[in-house]
């Protein structure tokens, strides 16, 4: 008897550190099927790098804009993904279709005879200062550390600050209703009270502690598996009016089945509730989620799975209340060609960022991991 009862005691353990712990399907929903009758958006499209011959691998995008320009940050590989030698790089643009050629932000060092990974992890901003993080691990993914640069002008940069996380974050620095600023990981949420994004960071997760000790592109599968849940991955959150903070989350691997997951907090981020699947359908690609001006709640990703992993076509998706997202745009499906073969690329619009600014709407995404291209549209669009 107290042998069968011992699995019930490890996971009440387990499960202690949650929010909550949900009795039934949550609210957040989608309602898209298919390209079909769907709106599409008059867009403007400005493509920031396509490669030549060299440095032919280009993902993790994010965009800002500071100052007086616009401010892309992306990873930039020799041919693979995530592959030793990978950087860290960037480029400007005072108008959006013309963009400076690229520069490098953070080039990995050696970690005995190999060199490590770097890999663009966002941009934040805050009293005249911008800050571009930037995780790094060595070859088989371990050792992994976050860093920060600042600027004044997004030309010159700081040397490297340790931000002391182990973690490749999904999204930068976002701040909830309170001023917390909180980064979106696979499993790992850190959170600051700091206003400048630098210091003071703190380690929180679904996770008990005890099942980690990083947060990078292949720590995610050990702790889901060790609890039963699928391999989680990417989050983005938005918060609601009540101060509850919705951490979306994807599923990839063997475990998709085309849908994303949810965690919860209602304590500004400090904990996080066990996660559970939603009716939010998922192509297997990250997303962001954000809200307009207007209060509206918005989702930018690939909604599609009918076509697994194509990342085709990109979507807007509206929601008035934060549970149902159910007004569709389609933002772009035009195909790009790819140049060269490597691991693991492809997807047409992947993993895309966006940013609101003077009345529309800045997507960033990668094009087949290759190719980096920012899309524009009006929000007066929107109905």
């Amino acid at each position: 008897m107290r042998k069968s009862l011992k699995p019930i005691l490890v996971g009440a353990l387990l499960y202690c550190c949650c929010d909550n712990l949900f009795a039934q399907t949550p609210a957040i929903r989608n309602n898209y099927q298919t390209e079909a009758g769907v709106p599409r958006l008059k867009i403007e499209r400005s493509m920031i790098y396509s490669p030549d011959k060299e440095w032919l691998y280009n993902h993790h995008p994010s965009i800002i804009h500071f100052k007086d320009r616009f401010i892309a940050i992306w990873s930039n590989g020799l041919i693979d993904e995530d592959s030793p030698g990978q950087r860290v790089v960037y480029a400007t643009s005072t108008d959006f279709a013309h963009w400076s050629k690229l520069e490098v932000l953070a080039s990995p060092p050696k970690f005995k005879d190999t060199l490590n990974v770097l890999t663009a992890a966002g941009l934040y901003q805050y009293k005249g200062i911008l800050v571009a993080y930037y995780g790094e691990y060595t070859k088989h993914r371990q050792n992994t550390r976050l860093w920060a640069k600042t600027s004044t002008d997004g030309i010159h940069w700081s040397s490297p600050i340790d931000m002391h996380v182990p973690l490749i974050p999904n999204h930068g620095p976002e701040a909830t209703n309170g001023g917390r600023l909180i980064i979106s990981g696979n499993f790992m949420f850190p959170y600051t009270d700091d206003p400048k994004g630098i210091s003071g960071w703190k380690l929180s997760s679904f996770y008990p502690d005890s099942l980690y000790t990083q947060d990078n592109s292949s720590a995610f599968y050990a702790p889901a598996a060790k609890l039963g849940l699928p391999p989680l991955c990417e989050g983005s959150f938005f918060e609601t009016d009540n101060r509850v903070l919705h951490m979306l989350l994807r599923v990839t691997g063997k475990g998709w089945k085309g849908r994303l997951w949810l965690t919860e907090s209602k304590y500004n981020g400090q904990s996080w509730s066990r996660p559970v699947e939603t009716a939010f359908s998922d192509n297997d690609s990250k997303f962001h989620f954000g809200r307009l001006p207007d209060k509206r709640f918005y989702y930018v990703g690939i909604p599609d799975t009918l076509h697994h992993y194509d990342r085709n076509p990109l979507v807007l998706s509206l929601s008035k209340n934060g549970e149902a997202f159910d007004k569709n745009y389609i933002i772009a499906d035009e195909l790009y060609h790819l140049k060269k073969e490597g691991l693991w690329k492809g997807g047409q619009y992947g993993y895309p960022h966006t940013i609101i600014y003077k009345g529309y709407m800045y997507v960033i995404i990668s094009r087949q991991k290759e190719a980096i291209e920012t899309l524009r549209f009006s929000l007066d669009q929107l109905n």
